[in-house]
C-alpha cells in the first residue's frame, strides 16, 4: 500500500489502523474467512509441531513456560501470544525476542494481497500476518496462543499437534456461553483426532472429555494422568512415563502456576518422540521464564505489583497472591478495565485488601470510564456485595500514567502499590519502561529499559 512512513514502527501503526478499518465489526465469530485466508497463503509450519493453549486464564503463562524450556533444550521457538502490553510485536516472538517491527511489514503487505475482496476483522488480519511471519521461520516448535474461545477463534484454523486447555472459568459470556460446561466445549475445539490434549484445570467441565472422546482425542488430564506435588523448598511431577523430581518453583509467581507448569511437562511428555528435552532443559526453563503483567512484583518503596487479571477468576488468585505477600501498612490500587466485565464481583473478590482506589479511563470505546467504575464500586457497597475498609479512598484519573503517578504521591516508602485489570491498564504504566518507584520519586522520573 502507499503512503506508509519510512519509520518500520509508524508503518506498523499504519498498517494496524488499516486492520481496524476493514471490518464493521470488532469480533465477528466465524473460521470461514481465516481457513479461506491459509488455503491461499499457504501457510505451512514444515516439520515444526504445533501446540495450542487456550483456556480463561493461565494461557499466557502456559506459553511463556512452553517456550522458555524448549529454547533452553536448544530449540528454536516461534510464539504467538496475546495481546501486547506496549508494542504489537510484542505478539510474535521468535528465538526467545519480540521480531522487529520492519520485518512483520511483508507479512502484513501479503495478508492485504491475498485477501480480495474479504472485510477481515482486526484480530484475523493481524493473526494471519503473524502466522504468515512465523512460517517464514525455520522453526523447531511453534505455540500459539487461543484468544476468545477455541471453535471460532482465528487460530484455530491451524491444526494443532498438541492441544492445552487451562483453567476454564466465565469470561465472554456473550459469546462463550453462561456456565463452565458451554465454555468448556467452546475451548475444546481446538483438540484434534488422534492428537493429544492437555488439560491443567484440576476440575474441568465434562463437556471437555466428553469432546475428547467425540473426536477420539488423547487426552491428558490433571491428577489423573499427570500429577504435581511438593513443599516449600521443591516440588515434582509424574507422568504416564516420565518424572521429574527436585524441581525449583517457576520464577513466575502466584497459586496457580504449578497447575500451568505441571501441564507444560505434560505437553513435552507428549511430544517426546519429536522433541525431547532433557530434565536440566526443564528446570531451566522453568528457572529462567519471565512473563511481564503476570503477578509481576517490582521491588521499591512503595512496592509495585503489575498484573493482568480482568476477570472474577483470576483476580482471586491475585488476592491470594497478595495475601501471601506479608504486611503492608497500605495498599493502593490503580485499576481500569473494560465495560463488559463482570465489574461487580471483581471489585468484591480484592476489596478488603484495597485502601484507596484510583480508578482511570483507558483507550478505547469498550473501557468503562473512571467515573463508571466509581459509580460501580459505591453500589456495589451499598448493596452490601463487598466489603471494602471503612475509610477507603477513590480518586480518578485520565490514564494509568497518571493513576500511577498520584497513587506513588500518596503512598508511604513501606506500602503497596497494585496496578491491574486490562493489559491497557498495566501497559499504560509500562510505556516508558518498567517502573522503579522509591521515597520522593516519581514514576515518570524513573524507569528501567525503554
Amino acid at each position: 500500500m502507499t503512503g506508509f512512513s519510512a519509520d518500520p514502527q509508524q508503518a506498523l501503526e499504519q498498517w494496524l489502523a488499516h486492520c481496524e478499518r476493514l471490518h464493521p465489526k470488532e469480533i465477528d465469530m466465524t473460521l470461514a474467512r481465516v481457513a479461506q485466508l491459509r488455503d491461499r497463503l499457504g501457510l505451512r509450519f514444515g516439520d515444526a509441531p504445533v501446540v495450542m493453549v487456550a483456556g480463561t486464564n493461565g494461557k499466557g503463562s502456559t506459553c511463556a513456560m512452553l517456550e522458555s524450556i524448549a529454547l533452553q533444550a536448544g530449540y528454536r521457538v516461534g510464539l504467538y501470544i496475546k495481546p501486547h502490553l506496549v508494542h504489537f510485536q510484542e505478539r510474535c516472538r521468535v528465538d526467545g525476542r519480540p521480531v522487529e517491527a520492519a520485518s512483520l511489514l511483508p507479512h502484513f503487505e501479503a495478508v492485504e494481497a491475498a485477501r480480495g475482496e474479504l472485510a477481515l476483522t482486526y484480530f484475523e488480519f493481524t493473526t494471519l500476518a503473524i502466522l504468515h511471519r512465523l512460517a517464514a521461520e525455520p522453526l523447531d516448535l511453534v505455540i500459539l496462543e487461543v484468544g476468545l474461545g477455541g471453535r471460532l477463534d482465528a487460530v484455530n484454523a491451524i491444526d494443532a499437534d498438541c492441544s492445552v486447555i487451562t483453567s476454564i472459568d466465565l469470561d465472554h459470556t456473550e459469546y462463550l456461553g453462561p456456565d463452565r460446561e458451554s465454555v468448556g466445549r467452546e475451548k475444546a475445539h481446538i483438540m484434534r483426532p488422534g492428537k493429544p490434549v492437555v488439560v491443567s484445570d484440576p476440575m474441568p467441565p465434562a463437556s471437555i472429555a466428553d469432546y475428547a472422546q467425540s473426536v477420539g482425542a488423547d487426552l491428558r488430564q490433571l491428577g489423573r494422568d499427570f500429577n504435581y506435588g511438593g513443599d516449600r523448598q521443591q516440588w515434582q511431577w509424574a507422568g504416564r512415563n516420565r518424572r521429574y523430581s527436585g524441581l525449583s518453583y517457576p520464577a513466575l509467581r502466584g497459586v496457580n502456576q504449578l497447575l500451568n507448569a505441571s501441564g507444560v511437562l505434560a505437553v513435552f511428555e507428549a511430544l517426546y518422540e519429536r522433541l525431547p528435552v532433557s530434565a536440566q532443559a526443564v528446570r531451566a526453563g522453568l528457572a529462567l521464564v519471565e512473563l511481564p503483567g503476570r503477578f509481576q512484583v517490582v521491588p521499591g518503596s512503595p512496592m509495585l505489583v503489575l498484573d493482568v487479571a480482568h476477570n472474577p477468576h483470576a483476580v482471586s488468585a491475585l488476592a491470594q497472591n497478595l495475601d501471601q505477600m506479608g504486611f503492608y501498612p497500605r495498599t493502593r490500587a490503580v485499576f481500569g478495565a473494560m465495560a463488559d466485565k463482570d465489574l461487580a464481583n471483581i471489585l468484591s473478590r480484592i476489596a478488603p485488601l484495597i485502601d484507596h482506589w484510583h480508578f482511570c479511563d483507558l483507550p478505547l470505546p469498550r473501557a468503562a470510564t473512571a467515573q463508571a467504575l466509581a459509580q460501580r464500586f459505591e453500589e456495589a457497597r451499598a448493596q452490601g456485595l463487598l466489603k471494602a475498609p471503612a475509610d477507603v479512598g477513590v480518586s480518578l484519573h485520565a490514564d494509568p500514567a497518571a493513576a500511577l503517578a498520584a497513587a506513588a504521591a500518596g503512598a508511604d516508602p513501606a506500602d503497596r502499590i497494585l496496578v491491574f485489570g486490562s493489559f491497557y491498564t498495566v501497559g499504560g504504566v509500562l510505556k516508558h519502561g518498567l517502573p522503579r518507584l522509591g521515597a520522593g520519586v516519581q514514576p515518570e522520573d524513573q524507569h528501567d529499559g525503554a
